[in-house]
């Protein structure tokens, strides 16, 4: 055997040689603390929302369209404009930086102020003056510090986690590499879900601390335990990301030659996606996904806001979903993510996400518009209520949505950017990380608010919600077999000239 090869055994559980460990390590470890707190934010991000003062699952559609999207936009201008100014390694820092300022601010000042910063006696005048559908919109105002907190942990997920992070590992890894590679990183996120999970259920617990001087009660100290948990975990990631810079990259890969140097801008990047069926191809997958996950999140956020409308109980339950959400992602992660994504082909791993999210979305919307027809067995045989199996199946199919992009989603959409040239790299994460995701949820809060403007309630519209997310699954399947055919062919040609204006070689790396 070959040095170079693994046994049947270490190429499924290990598949890394030692000489890449200095390599593999810190991207894992950067991997696995962005992830943590991706999903401690994305449990708080919602419960500090909808659990809010006059507020429920139906504010999440005007956040994301009306507050997120344009804050995403933003950020993604701001990106551009501090790629062209500065190496990668600076616009890492900076842009993290400007996260952990604001948890921060947000722990110590805004949080503890709120009472005196919201404006609830204006908001309650609006309320008067406008339709019940408009709810929502009013809630954005009323409780504007924490819309603040939801935009930064949304944006946490596409700035950090999809530009930053992946657009770094596409430039040092290969695609040999991230077959190896891309599995085993996923799981290290997967398992931080795990004590992300585990801490969300811990600080909830309604365990007040008298020793400690902040927050009238449990559920405030709670935020406190959050954002120091944050914060040091943003600290520990740039920490690794400057030792990796300084011991593991090569000088020559810092920062383009000036002759080759890449300026972007956002009308450039979206002019260069438009004219690329490849790239449009990746937007359509990136697209479909979240605005699929969107349709069917507020649907069952409403359905647990109903049930647990104290902001602990929500946290906690959310904390024991996304704790089984790490286990069984941390399982298929494990056990064939790395094993698939070696020994079959591109489309084969990228269809398994739309398939068993859309038969998991069908059986929740099933049950919802359906209650006595199929699963009525259940309620009987483990003597719950129908709200109760509603959530519960509702918990499933996250489970199992989520799941389904830490392993396959991410790391086969990850790879279909590795063959690109630089330029192609920079412009199509730029445009589809940084704003095309954004528009993905944003497309699915435009249904779930122009249906509630319509109906007054999430409650009312679930029927034309499920008839739209059948669409678009469909979108996403066809999408995913028709760029799976052209990265074959990339691979086979061993380059892939996008544009009939790009360098005429761009080599994909072995």
């Amino acid at each position: 055997m070959s040095p170079l090869q693994f046994s049947p055994w270490r190429s499924f559980f290990w598949p890394i040689h030692r000489f890449e460990l200095k390599k593999f390590l810190p991207m894992f470890s950067i991997f696995f603390f962005i992830s943590f707190n991706y999903n401690i934010l994305r449990s708080y991000k919602d419960t500090i929302v909808i659990t809010a003062s006059q507020s429920g699952a139906e504010t999440i559609p005007f956040i994301k369209l009306w507050a997120v999207l344009p804050s995403a936009i933003l950020f993604t201008l701001l990106y551009t404009r501090l790629s062209n100014r500065l190496n990668r390694e600076h616009v890492f820092y900076i842009i993290m930086s400007i996260f952990l300022v604001f948890f921060f601010l947000f722990t110590f000042i805004l949080y503890p102020a709120q009472e005196w910063l919201h404006p609830t006696q204006l908001a309650n005048q609006l309320q008067t003056y406008l339709p019940a559908g408009f709810k929502g919109f009013i809630a954005i105002f009323r409780n504007w510090t924490f819309t603040l907190f939801y935009i930064m942990a949304e944006l946490w997920s596409t700035t950090i986690f999809a530009v930053l992070y992946w657009g770094f590992a596409n430039e040092i890894i290969s695609v040999k590499e991230a077959k190896r590679f891309y599995g085993l990183i996923t799981f290290g996120g997967n398992v931080a879900g795990m004590f992300s999970g585990y801490l969300a259920i811990r600080f909830s617990s309604h365990i007040f601390c008298d020793w400690l001087p902040y927050g009238h009660n449990a559920w405030d100290q709670s935020i406190f335990f959050v954002g120091c948990t944050i914060i040091t975990c943003g600290l520990l990631t740039m920490a690794i990301f400057r030792w990796l810079n300084v011991h593991v990259i090569q000088p020559s890969e810092k920062q383009l030659p000036p002759k080759v140097k890449i300026r972007m801008s956002m009308r450039e990047n979206f002019a260069y996606l438009s004219r690329s069926k490849y790239l449009l191809c990746i937007a359509f997958i990136v697209f479909a996904y979240n605005l699929a996950i969107n349709l069917i999140e507020v649907v069952w956020k409403d359905q647990m806001k109903t049930l647990y409308p104290h902001p602990a109980d929500y946290n906690s339950y959310m904390g024991q979903v996304m704790f089984s959400m790490a286990v069984i992602a941390s399982l298929a992660g494990f056990l064939t993510t790395s094993k698939v994504i070696q020994h079959y082909s591109w489309t084969v791993c990228a269809l398994i996400s739309p398939i068993l999210v859309t038969i998991t979305g069908i059986l929740f919307f099933h049950f919802i518009m359906f209650p006595n027809h199929g699963f009525s067995w259940i309620l009987g045989a483990f003597s719950m209520s129908p709200l109760m199996l509603c959530v519960t199946l509702g918990s499933a199919q996250n489970c199992i949505s989520r799941a389904c992009k830490y392993t396959f989603f991410d790391a086969t959409k990850e790879i279909a950017f590795i063959p690109l040239s630089k330029e192609s790299k920079l412009k199509g994460k730029a445009a589809i990380d940084g704003v095309g995701s954004r528009i993905g949820k944003s497309g699915g809060s435009v249904v779930h608010q122009g249906l509630i403007l319509i109906f007054s309630t999430v409650a009312s519209s679930i029927p034309y919600v499920a008839g739209i997310f059948l669409v678009i699954a469909c979108i996403w399947v066809f999408s995913v077999i028709y760029l799976g055919k052209q990265f074959d062919q990339a691979m086979v040609d061993g380059q892939l000239d996008l544009l009939p204006e790009a360098s005429p070689n761009h080599s994909v790396k072995a």
